[in-house]
C-alpha cells in the first residue's frame, strides 16, 4: 500500500488537535478521524456508535477473506480503490441481485439485499461472512435484519449508515437492538461516502497492522 498523502496526514493532525480526548480505542479513533476528514463535520463524533470490538472483528473478517457487500454502486465505487490497494477484497453491490423493476412499496435494494444475502450467507464460512455496508437505503438494512430474524447467518459486521428521512432512524434503532457487530451513525445522517469511508478506514488499518 502506498504511504498516505502529505495533505491527508496534515488533515489528520488538524483533526486530532481539535478532537482532543474521545475515549475511543485506537481503531475506533481511526474510523472517527476518517469520517470527519470525509465530511468536514466534527458533530459526527456524537452520532457514531460502535458495538464492542466491532472494528477488530471487521478487520479480522477482512483479513480472512470476507467479501464486502454494499447497498449501492456509489458505495461500491467508494470502497473498491482502497480494497484493491490493500487486501484485494471482493466488493459487490446488492443491485447485482436486484430486479430491473419493482412494484408497490418494495425497493430494488431491499429485494437485492434479500437475494444477495440468501446466496452469500450460505456460500462463506462464519469467519468469512460478508461485511455489509448500508449507506443509502434503510430498506436494505431492514431486509437484512428480516433475514437474520428468520435464522440466516449474520454478517461479520454491519455498517449501518442509511441517509434520509423516511424509515432511516427506525431502521438504525432496530439495528441497535441486534446482538451483532455493528458500526452505526445515529439520526438522519449517512450516505455512501460516509459508509464507504468507514470500511476504508478498516481496510487501511488492516494493512498497517500487518
Amino acid at each position: 500500500m502506498q504511504s498516505d498523502h502529505p495533505i491527508f496526514k496534515k488533515s489528520l493532525k488538524i483533526i486530532q488537535s481539535q478532537l482532543g480526548f474521545t475515549g475511543l480505542n485506537d481503531l475506533e479513533q481511526q474510523v472517527l478521524e476518517r469520517l470527519i476528514h470525509t465530511t468536514g463535520d466534527f458533530a459526527i463524533q456524537h452520532l457514531l456508535k460502535f458495538s464492542p470490538d466491532a472494528c477488530q472483528i471487521g478487520i479480522s473478517a477482512l483479513k480472512s477473506g470476507a467479501p464486502i457487500l454494499t447497498d449501492t454502486a456509489m458505495a461500491m465505487a467508494a470502497i473498491t480503490p482502497m480494497a484493491s490497494r490493500t487486501l484485494c477484497s471482493q466488493v459487490n453491490s446488492v443491485l447485482d441481485w436486484a430486479p430491473s423493476s419493482v412494484e408497490g412499496n418494495q425497493t430494488r435494494i431491499g429485494i437485492g439485499m434479500k437475494n444477495a444475502w440468501i446466496e452469500l450467507s450460505r456460500k462463506f464460512t462464519n469467519s468469512q461472512s460478508p461485511i455489509v455496508i448500508i449507506g443509502s437505503a434503510p430498506t436494505g438494512l431492514d431486509s437484512l435484519l428480516d433475514l437474520i430474524d428468520l435464522g440466516l447467518n449474520a454478517p461479520s459486521l454491519i455498517i449501518g449508515m442509511p441517509v434520509g428521512f423516511v424509515g432511516v432512524t427506525q431502521s438504525k434503532n432496530r439495528l441497535l437492538t441486534y446482538d451483532c457487530p455493528q458500526i452505526l451513525l445515529e439520526g438522519n445522517r449517512g450516505g455512501a461516502a460516509i459508509a464507504g469511508a468507514t470500511v476504508n478506514a478498516l481496510l487501511r488499518a488492516a494493512i498497517l497492522s500487518h
